[in-house]
């Protein structure tokens, strides 16, 4: 006789939801549109919003750790599970391991109830006997000393694939290393960029603090405040009406490094979702011409929203793929690639899991090409902006130090000039970590154009 699911039980709508999401997230759909679906279909108070975000996002990032744990309370740890019943003993044992809020009866109960209405009786005896097992032995869990197998020991501990902990062991060391994967892990908070077209910074210091809400201002960039709490806050009073921008104070510093001025001719050559291109024309003070690029009409549409929005008349956006525009040269030239994104890994969850090494080599490739076509669109004299949100040198530094050899006419100028030397390799490139407070991973490079020789003995202005 074969066993169902007994769709009577009772369940919580929003554990099943985080299963339902979790399995369409391991079998390939991009994080962000299946939490955006469930929740447009839903509808769940507020707080139960956010702790469907906290299991999804949670039981996603720290998936390797959840399975490694998992395997220990197993009779046969090597068969592989039924998705569904993996993913139900993910949630539980994320709750039991990792949320402040849940009882462990709690989780357990829930657990059991979810594999009551999705799977059959026997699996949901499993799922009640593994999970209170590990309430009961929780010493069963042993994990290999970092001296002995650094690899294995932070890529079980700290839940990342074998080769980005390897990168970051061979670049930092183990003591740093660990000490980022383990900031990865952290919740992440939201940064609000005021727009100076419509607001001052002690504008938004008193709404924030009229609000009761907790923050601190950018250490580098005297534009940002980072909120200490999560969501939104004032989202219809700030956002909506274009007082404020979200976006991250790493990010901004690519803005900073271009130095856009008023009157000047400046492109985004990725512009989408519009956080750089926006604020380049604010740093202009909404004089001079913004051109956006992007392929995407679509996401181009984000752009010329972003821009209304904050008031902004100097942005012109325009759908082309970069390496077939050909539209002049530019005083500012700001090239944000696609990349790995793993500067970004603590807010991007599934990012750990959705990269490879050969998704790395080929990006390699693809922005090698992207930064020749972007060095064309400069004037003599001009500057080129090269920025990514990775840490990994092969998207950062070795593409600037390939395209200097290939492109003798550009130089590197210093980030020092325009940051804290605590930001700037000896190299001159900003570098971003987020072990570093408030700030994630992020690269960006400053490259001149040479002027075109003069007379003999005459020497050329050079703009700042």
């Amino acid at each position: 006789m074969n066993q169902r699911p007994d769709r009577s039980r009772r369940f919580d709508p929003v554990r099943a939801a985080a299963v339902e999401a979790l399995v369409a997230i391991e079998q390939g759909d991009q994080i962000d549109a299946v939490i955006n679906s469930h929740l447009q279909t839903q509808r769940f108070r507020p707080i139960d919003t956010r702790f469907f975000l906290q299991l999804v996002n949670g039981a996603t990032k720290m998936r390797r750790r959840l399975d490694y744990e998992i395997k220990f309370y197993l009779t046969r740890p090597s068969v592989a599970l039924p998705i569904k019943l993996q993913n139900i003993l993910r949630l539980g044992f994320y709750q039991i391991l990792f949320t402040d809020r849940v009882p462990d009866a709690a989780a357990v109960s829930e657990s059991v109830n979810l594999a009551r209405r999705f799977l059959d009786p026997s699996q949901a005896k499993l799922v009640n006997a593994v999970l209170r097992s590990k309430l009961r032995e929780p010493e069963k869990v042993v994990f290999v000393a970092t001296e002995t197998d650094p690899l294995a020991s932070l890529g079980n501990r700290y839940s990342y694939p074998d080769y980005f902990v390897k990168y970051c062991l061979e670049e930092f060391g183990p003591e740093r290393a660990e000490a980022l994967l383990a900031t990865y892990n952290e919740s992440p908070r939201q940064t609000y960029r005021v727009n100076r077209l419509k607001y001052r910074a002690d504008d938004i210091t008193r709404a924030l603090a009229d609000a009761n809400i907790p923050y601190h201002p950018g250490e580098y960039l005297e534009d940002f405040f980072h909120l200490e709490v999560g969501g939104l806050p004032l989202e219809g009073d700030l956002i909506q009406t274009g007082k404020v921008f979200v976006q991250d104070e790493s990010a901004g510093l690519a803005v900073r490094l271009l130095n856009p001025k008023p009157g000047m001719q400046v492109i985004d050559l990725t512009a989408a979702p519009g956080g750089k291109a926006t604020y380049a024309a604010i740093r202009m003070r909404n004089e001079g011409h913004v051109l956006a690029l992007d392929k995407s009409a679509k996401r181009l549409a984000v752009v010329e929203q972003n821009a209304r929005r904050q008031g902004i008349t100097i942005l012109a956006p325009v759908v082309a793929d970069m390496l077939d525009f050909d539209g002049g040269q530019f005083d500012r030239v700001l090239l944000d690639p696609p990349c790995s994104g793993w500067g970004t890994a603590g807010k991007n969850a599934d990012l750990r899991w959705a990269k490879t090494q050969q998704d790395l080599d080929n990006l390699a490739r693809i922005q090698t090409r992207m930064i020749d076509k972007a060095a064309r669109l400069v004037k003599p004299g001009g500057v080129l902006v090269y920025s990514t949100c990775t840490i990994i040198r092969q998207e950062n530094d070795q593409i600037v130090e390939e395209f200097l050899l290939r492109n003798k006419q550009f130089e590197i100028d210093p980030a020092d000039q325009f940051f804290d030397k605590r930001l700037v390799s000896e190299r001159g490139y900003v570098k971003t970590y987020p072990d570093h407070p408030s700030l994630h991973g992020a690269f960006a490079a400053r490259l001149r154009r040479r002027q075109r020789s003069g007379p003999p003995g005459r020497k050329t202005a050079r703009p700042q």
